[in-house]
């Protein structure tokens, strides 16, 4: 919004603005802020920035926590969520000491996987389009105790709802939301709202629409946009989506799979490569209108799938949504517009701008700019090393796979079924990401070890609520 601080300052004297909000995201994708009063924003604001404890969100150790904020000012929009004007800025974070941007700052991470793409010479640019999927629940009741442990969401939009005489008469029959039209779609003025919001935030809509889930499943989806632009999209688009809920008196949720026999929630990314104003991926003579280069990305997406999911897909609840019969990819391979690859080519998108691949399993519990970055750094390796997607053995396929025989199917590399899977996969194989020192081993192993310790093990010793049903009387 803002190319240099003397515009920034006065759009703040002449708009009355009376606060400055410094958003930022842990090493997790979870958002933090710090709000300072207007007359604050000053020149030594972004020579000598906000400190704050990094070693509290994975960033530092407890040993040299300390880190500074700086915010970028092309990030600036009017924050329409607050009772008096203020004015909000994505950050970078530096080291306090050196006040050099930290290495394992997300948005520094994948600034450097574009500066990477562009040292290689494979392209000039890479543009990132990705969907939002979520659903709006007009309650949830969420308990975790010693003797008592459970959930329960409703919404109106289904017949199960749980809300007498509140579903107006119509109601949406189980995974058949797709597209629905009003009066069965009760949220369309909801995704409306956010959808202005986003404009007013400079954060550009290509559409929205109902999801298949009948319990209020939504999906807002952005055009294609460079790499550091879609990062910060995922984090403000979740953040505008929370508060127009919690306007509403509604709660949303990005998480991959909320609901048992519904569909999950995923966050594919359409994404391309340019040379100048040229698309890479586009060859009028390739399969489905894709080129060598488009092919060569493809095979290292698929080769280094499964420790890629480790970033794009961080969490248990994540392989709950990776099963067969909901449209969610559990093989590695690609396809012309067949939903159940792990790579799709539209087959709608076939200009010479418009063609593109578009990556199926990633989910919201990811940190946007890691997952971006962890996904270019593998589709550069498969064109630095050459590989054909084919000859490696991921298609293309335009069948129905799961038609096939058990045998025919083993012929296909599964997906990791499980966090852990991913994990053991990614420490086999992540050389491709330390490329250009764009990731390191240091924040690698942080990333397993605080899952591990703090999601995977915690839900392994927990007692399932079906398993009450399975062996409580025995």
């Amino acid at each position: 919004m803002f190319e240099t601080y003397t515009v920034a300052h006065q759009y703040i004297q002449e708009q009355g603005i009376q606060a400055i909000d410094l958003k930022f995201c842990d090493l997790w994708g979870h958002s933090h802020h710090i709000t300072i009063p207007a007359d604050q924003f000053s020149p030594s604001l972004m020579e000598e920035g906000i400190g704050f404890d990094g070693s509290s969100i994975g960033l530092k150790n407890v040993k040299a926590g300390d880190m500074i904020l700086v915010p970028d000012l092309e990030t600036g929009f009017l924050d329409p969520f607050w009772d008096v004007p203020t004015l909000s800025f994505l950050c970078n974070a530096l080291n306090a000491a050196t006040m050099a941007v930290s290495s394992n700052d997300p948005r520094n991470i994948a600034k450097r996987a574009e500066s990477h793409l562009q040292d290689t010479g494979a392209a000039t640019r890479s543009l990132w389009g990705p969907e939002f999927e979520f659903y709006v629940f007009d309650q949830v009741h969420i308990e975790n105790k010693m003797h008592r442990a459970g959930y329960q969401f409703t919404s109106h939009e289904t017949e199960h709802s749980g809300l007498e005489g509140r579903s107006g008469g119509t109601y949406i029959p189980r995974q058949e939301g797709y597209h629905a039209s009003p009066p069965k779609d009760k949220h369309h003025n909801f995704r409306q709202e956010i959808t202005g919001h986003l404009q007013d935030m400079n954060i550009p809509v290509k559409y929205h629409h109902h999801e298949v889930g009948s319990f209020g499943q939504m999906e807002i989806e952005t055009p294609l946009m460079g790499l550091d632009e879609a990062g910060d999209a995922v984090i403000l688009i979740k953040y505008a989506t929370k508060m127009v809920a919690s306007q509403h008196s509604k709660s949303v949720t990005f998480m991959p799979k909320p609901l048992y026999g519904e569909a999950g929630n995923g966050m594919h990314y359409h994404q391309q490569l340019f040379q100048g104003d040229e698309n890479l991926f586009y060859d009028p003579e390739g399969y489905g209108n894709l080129s060598e280069t488009g092919r060569q990305y493809i095979a290292g997406l698929l080769h280094h799938g499964p420790a890629l999911l480790a970033l794009t897909n961080p969490s248990t609840n994540s392989y709950r949504r990776l099963v067969p019969g909901y449209e969610a990819p559990v093989n590695a391979f690609y396809s012309l517009g067949n939903r159940s690859a792990a790579i799709r080519i539209p087959k709608y998108a076939k200009k010479p701008q418009t063609v593109r691949i578009e990556f199926r399993p990633p989910d919201a519990t990811s940190n946007p700019y890691l997952a971006l970055a962890a996904q270019l750094m593998a589709g550069l390796d498969g064109i630095e090393k050459g590989w054909d997607p084919t000859e490696l053995g991921f298609g293309p396929i335009d069948e129905d796979v799961f038609s096939w025989s058990d045998q025919r199917r083993q012929t296909i590399q599964p997906l990791p079924s499980s966090l852990e899977d991913a994990f053991l996969a990614l420490e086999k194989d992540h050389d491709f990401l330390l490329a250009g020192d764009v990731f390191n081993e240091d924040l690698l192993q942080e990333w397993v070890e605080h899952k591990r310790e703090q999601e995977i093990i915690p839900v392994q010793n927990r007692p399932h609520p079906y398993e009450m049903h399975l062996y409580f009387d025995v």
